[in-house]
């Protein structure tokens, strides 16, 4: 019962999380998840943008089964057959040359940022500045933690934090070109900033990121955790910009759900990487890379990113409609494919996203204003409409209160 496993996290599992929503999950299909009660909810957050292929893929579940059953872990001791198709496929399908598999989306994140730094100390160059986007998010790690631009993730920690990290203003080139300096290594950016409420950034601003960078021997590091994996229309978002990053990060929908992180590189930057200088002993395992596999296998054969993009337009167009109907309640919709940000006005933002719930919509709500949805990329127009009509009733509903 949904009372004895809240009994069981307050009395033993550290209170990092608060109360969660008051639901809890014993099976899922597709869209749906199915609660311990019995309700059907539809998941248009997918686990936070990692259900991207849906619950309980049969291929994919499939493709897992068969690998635990022939073999889990090893150790990075030795040549790991998933492991080393994994990475060519990435490589097959992106700008990056070369791979290294983490375990989470904050790992990949750590590991870029080690890279750039070693890269350069490789060079004999005293570089190792990195900058960063006020409102952004790129992990809980201590390095990640001082490259994300929110104040209340850096201020319990801040003793303890790692120099040379600074962030600036997002999509203003001004501020870029203000912040650099001899000692800068790497600018790191999300090209959607997902926690801080979809909020993408400028074709122009990226393409004058990449050139500066260029010219001034400075890495550029995208982070995709959040916007990879065919999420906004094409495997990785710098691809609809038009745009290499030197690096490259991905997590989240890679696994399908399994923990895996990857840092993805053009060559001459991952050369900086040599034995002993990073390491992992989950990262890249058998299963972890048997998911990501499959993950990709299944976004390609079955067309998700061209779907992302099509359902992603289609839906973006219905929820403008809303906002035409309900300008008092709704004041934005930002994004790209599938990542769409929902901006509610502020005294209503909290009503909406527990209307939703009600509804068994789920969602998550960003800086209290702002509903964040990242659906599975094989979701149909009939969903999109199931969404969108919920959406419309709590509208009404709070808009008459």
């Amino acid at each position: 019962m949904l009372s004895d496993v809240i009994s069981l996290d307050k009395q033993y599992y550290m209170n990092t999380f608060g109360d969660r929503l008051p639901v809890c999950f014993t099976h899922g299909e597709g869209m749906k998840l199915y609660s311990d009660s019995g309700d059907v909810y539809y998941d248009f957050l997918g686990g936070i943008a990692v259900n991207a292929i849906g619950h309980c893929h049969p291929k994919f579940t499939n493709a897992l089964k068969a690998q635990i059953d022939r073999l889990v872990h090893t150790s990075s001791l030795y040549y790991i057959e998933n492991q080393a198709r994994l990475a060519k496929e990435l490589v097959s399908a992106t700008c990056a040359d070369k791979v290294f598999f983490a375990n989470s989306g904050a790992e990949a994140n750590e590991g870029a940022i080690k890279l750039a730094k070693i890269y350069f100390h490789k060079k004999g160059m005293d570089k190792s500045e990195i900058i960063s986007l006020d409102h952004s998010f790129h992990g809980r790690t201590l390095a990640t933690v001082a490259a994300t631009g929110q104040e209340h993730y850096q201020a319990p920690y801040r003793s303890i934090l790692p120099k040379g990290f600074r962030q600036i203003q997002p999509n203003s080139f001004e501020a870029v070109e203000r912040a650099i300096s001899d000692k800068t290594a790497a600018i790191m950016i999300e090209l959607i900033q997902g926690e801080a409420g979809v909020y993408p950034m400028d074709l122009e601003y990226a393409h004058k990121l990449r050139r500066l960078c260029d010219e001034r021997d400075i890495l550029l590091i995208i982070d995709e955790v959040q916007t990879g994996m065919g999420r906004c229309g094409a495997l990785y978002a710098h691809q609809l910009y038009g745009i290499e990053p030197d690096i490259f990060t991905s997590a989240k929908a890679l696994g399908g759900g399994v923990p895996i992180g990857a840092v993805c590189a053009k060559e001459k930057v991952a050369a900086g990487f040599e034995p002993g200088d990073h390491g992992t002993t989950f990262g890249g395992n058998p299963l972890a890379t048997a998911a990501g596999l499959a993950v990709l296998d299944i976004i390609k054969s079955e067309g998700l990113a061209e779907n992302a993009a099509r359902m992603g337009n289609a839906l973006k167009a219905r929820l403008l409609g809303l906002k035409e109907k309900y300008p008092d309640m709704m004041t934005d919709v930002r994004g790209m494919g599938l990542l769409i940000g929902i901006e509610i006005v502020p005294d209503k933002a909290k009503a909406v996203f527990d209307g939703l719930f009600e509804r068994k919509m789920l969602t998550s709500l960003c800086k209290g204003l702002t509903i964040r949805i990242a659906p599975a990329l094989n979701i149909t127009e009939q969903e999109t409409e199931l969404f969108v009509n919920a959406l419309g009733d709590v509208l009404k509903g709070a808009a008459d209160l």
